[in-house]
């Protein structure tokens, strides 16, 4: 059941990714780009929130736990097309931008997925304490 759970998430993920590589192409943040950036870093947010939720709660099957963190969440986040746009950056000579882009990715997502694990923690604890 897993397998399947996480390749129907994942079909799904690479899909919304699609569409967001499409809404986003154009996006350019502090020369970098934008779309990517803000795909991981939702991402981000979501793993963590649902990993702290999912810790709390048994009432979600384990396997759909892991068609929508690993299939749907890691096929939506990308960090091939963050490696290879930052290698792009750095073959163009914008070891800057580049640079920026890898720092704050970085801090970001973590910071993100911190974020969204304490949100998801509190909500948890919150809802058990209304139960």
């Amino acid at each position: 059941m897993n397998v399947l759970a996480i390749g129907i998430g994942g079909m799904l993920g690479s899909l919304l990714r699609f569409f967001a590589g499409k809404a986003t192409a154009g996006w350019w943040l502090l020369g970098f780009p934008a779309g990517t950036f803000f795909v991981n870093m939702l991402g981000s947010f979501m793993l963590g929130y649902l990993t702290a939720r999912w810790k709390k709660s048994s009432s979600i099957p384990s396997y759909l736990q892991k068609g929508i963190g690993t299939g749907l969440i890691g096929s939506f986040t990308t960090f091939s097309a963050f490696s290879v746009e930052t290698a792009e950056l750095i073959q163009s000579g914008r070891f800057g931008s580049a640079s920026l882009y890898v720092l704050i990715s970085l801090a970001g997502g973590i910071i993100l997925a911190l974020a969204g694990y304490k949100i998801g923690a509190g909500f948890s604890k919150r809802r058990v304490a209304n139960s």
